[in-house]
């Protein structure tokens, strides 16, 4: 190992993002929840535009829909606390 390749191991081992990430990351997730509502808000507003009674598959379309925003949802809430979870990874 190299002078070069302990300074990095080191300066990688000591990294703290600090105030500003963690006020990024309450950002995202704000964000990630409104865009969960909205797509929740838009896939209602489909299903009452869009009155195809009698087709065959037209809830189907809607439930894949609506478990695609909310896996999308589910997703973008549990990214924080997995990473808090698995702790420090040094990369």
């Amino acid at each position: 190992m190299t002078l070069d390749d302990a300074a990095s191991v080191h300066i990688a081992a000591t990294f703290d993002p600090g105030a500003d990430a963690d006020f990024l990351l309450g950002l995202l997730a704000w964000c990630a929840s409104a865009a969960g509502v909205g797509g929740v808000l838009v896939t209602g507003l489909l299903m009452s535009l869009q009155l195809r009674r009698g087709e065959p598959g037209e809830g189907a379309f809607h439930m894949r829909s609506l478990f695609f925003v909310f896996l999308g949802s589910v997703l973008a809430s549990t990214a924080a606390p997995i990473v808090a979870f698995l702790g420090p990874l040094g990369l």
